[in-house]
């Protein structure tokens, strides 16, 4: 049995060989066929997410694009509403006077009296010749100061101009810091959602020619029409974007009335040729900062912004139409009868520009975003960075003569080895003129360092990152999600990290479109994590 066996194999070893190469051979070409169908598919994998992020970074270049656009107007209106030139030039002018009567009776007043001027006239004389020196006159201000000053303004005295300069040239400074600062996230946040919708756009109009069969689904969370729901609708889309109108028109107005409060609490018993110290200049704009922001982290959380960047509803339709946009409701020829019976009574969700169910929605979720706390932090990270470059970049350097803090690991001002700055010092004056300076290159500065500044914050990017992807997580697609309350792992109760929570049913206008953000909500703490890095290194305090 055994020799048999072996006679056998013996005699077939030739076509056993052959039968194991061959399979040896079709095992070596399937492994390969396999590793690379695995290196096309991480190939095209990475390209997508090589796309993704190409076309989220070309959002975010759009966002930096379009605040440039937009600053120069709103920048025009406050300087506008703050002429600090037109008072410069009326001290200008009441010095000139002054200087017109004293040479016309120096000539007939005995020569005892003549050298003894008041040191208060020379001190007002230093301090308008550095404000002179170290500020400029906007040229569209000087044009108009000797029409546009009024009876009124040619009455006041000059302490009143003085401290009517301090006011205004202080108050347009920081109202224009706090404005580039909300303009920036309101650009975000329209641009992402857009940007967001038109993806999906794009997705929805791929799937559309998969086969009946396909397993493939995509859940419809914002319109009833694919095309106008997931931003192809370019009416809808222009009628959004219109809404920046209010904050580059009305918005700001309220903001300033708020600084100008703010600065006169804390600026207005300072005259003009007293010293200030560096670091009670920089204490002094901390206190108001704490007076417009809230000192607090709970007073920073309920510091409502909605009403600075979109109007109320009963003022919507009149954004729209100062805008140049009509908002006459479509004509509805197919049932003209019915059309009095189903007009209710006249509000802005039924009649007029906002009446579309993809503008409502917008609205409604931009609302979300600006009532979140995370929309908060950011603001609060913005504005660091912001009065930052004003008060340690500019300031510290234009008017105390110091070197001005590094950009990275900026080092504490005991840490600088110029001047020594706990005792540097310098008029008032100089550092409105220097306010008045900066006020120009906040608005209308080229390269504009500012907008450069606010660029650099990380969560801004992090931010748009989330919005842009809120609603593509796999959560969104799953209606009544409650918000997790479980500690993620590595996280201690007593964590100090702020989690982004969900907004609370019934506060504000996010009650409006809970089946927009809702659902997103879910995925909004994993996406932030995810590109901040497990949202752990800022979000403290």
């Amino acid at each position: 049995m055994i020799s048999a066996t072996r006679r056998w194999l013996r005699r077939n070893r030739t076509n056993f060989a052959i039968g194991f190469g061959i399979v040896g051979v079709g095992y070596i070409a399937g492994q390969y066929l396999v590793s690379k169908i695995s290196e096309a598919r991480d190939r095209m994998t990475s390209d997508r997410i090589a796309k993704e992020k190409s076309v989220l970074s070309q959002n975010q270049d759009d966002c930096t694009i379009t605040v440039l656009e937009l600053l120069p107007t709103v920048t025009e209106n406050i300087l506008e509403a703050l002429p600090s030139e037109r008072i410069t030039q009326e001290l200008q002018q009441k010095k000139a006077e002054r200087l017109g009567r004293s040479a016309g009776t120096s000539d007939t007043a005995p020569s005892g009296y003549s050298s003894g001027a008041p040191s208060t006239k020379d001190e007002d004389n230093k301090s308008l010749s550095s404000f002179q020196s170290e500020s400029y006159v906007h040229a569209s201000q000087v044009a108009t100061s000797s029409s546009d000053g009024g009876e009124q303004r040619r009455q006041r005295t000059k302490v009143q101009l003085w401290n009517d300069l301090k006011i205004s040239s202080i108050t347009r400074a920081f109202t224009l810091l706090y404005t580039v600062s909300l303009l920036s996230l309101l650009t975000r946040i329209q641009l992402n959602l857009l940007g967001r919708r038109n993806y999906l756009s794009s997705v929805v109009a791929q799937v559309s020619y998969a086969p009946q069969n396909s397993k493939i689904s995509l859940e419809n969370r914002d319109d009833d029409g694919v095309e106008r729901s997931y931003g192809n609708d370019f009416e809808t889309n222009r009628k959004y974007l219109t809404f920046s109108w209010w904050l580059l028109h009305r918005g700001w107005r309220d903001i300033m009335m708020k600084v100008e409060g703010a600065v006169k609490e804390q600026f207005g018993p300072l005259k003009p040729t007293e010293d200030v110290p560096l670091e009670r200049l920089s204490a002094m704009i901390l206190d108001v900062r704490r007076t417009v922001e809230g000192s607090t982290m709970e007073e920073r959380s309920a510091r409502q912004w909605l009403a600075y960047l979109l109007p109320p509803r009963e003022e919507e339709d009149s954004v729209l139409k100062q805008s140049g946009i009509s908002t006459s409701p479509p004509a509805s020829p197919a049932n003209p009868e019915s059309t009095p019976m189903s007009s209710p009574p006249a509000t802005p969700l039924t009649v007029g520009g906002t009446s579309s169910p993809p503008l409502r929605r917008l609205l409604d979720e931009t609302a979300d975003l600006i009532d979140s706390p995370m929309f908060t932090h950011v603001l609060t990270l913005l504005l660091d960075s912001a009065f930052s470059q004003f008060v340690d970049q500019k300031l510290r350097s234009e008017a105390y003569s110091l070197l001005p803090l590094r950009a990275e690991g900026a080092a504490p001002i005991q840490d600088v080895t110029d001047n020594d700055p706990t005792t540097a010092s310098t008029k008032l004056a100089t550092i409105m003129a220097v306010m008045t300076r900066e006020a120009h290159k906040i608005g209308n500065g080229v390269p504009n360092e500012y907008v450069q500044a606010l660029e650099s914050v990380g969560d801004l990017e992090a931010f748009a990152a989330v919005i842009y992807s809120s609603n593509l997580e796999p959560g969104a697609t799953t209606n009544n999600m409650a918000p997790p309350v479980a500690n993620q792992p590595g996280e201690g109760p007593d964590t100090e990290v702020e989690k982004p929570s969900k907004p609370e049913a019934g506060t504000g206008l996010g009650s409006e479109a809970t089946g927009v953000m809702g659902a997103a909500w879910s995925g909004f703490e994993s996406v932030w994590g995810r590109v901040t890095g497990n949202g752990e290194n800022q979000m403290a305090g």
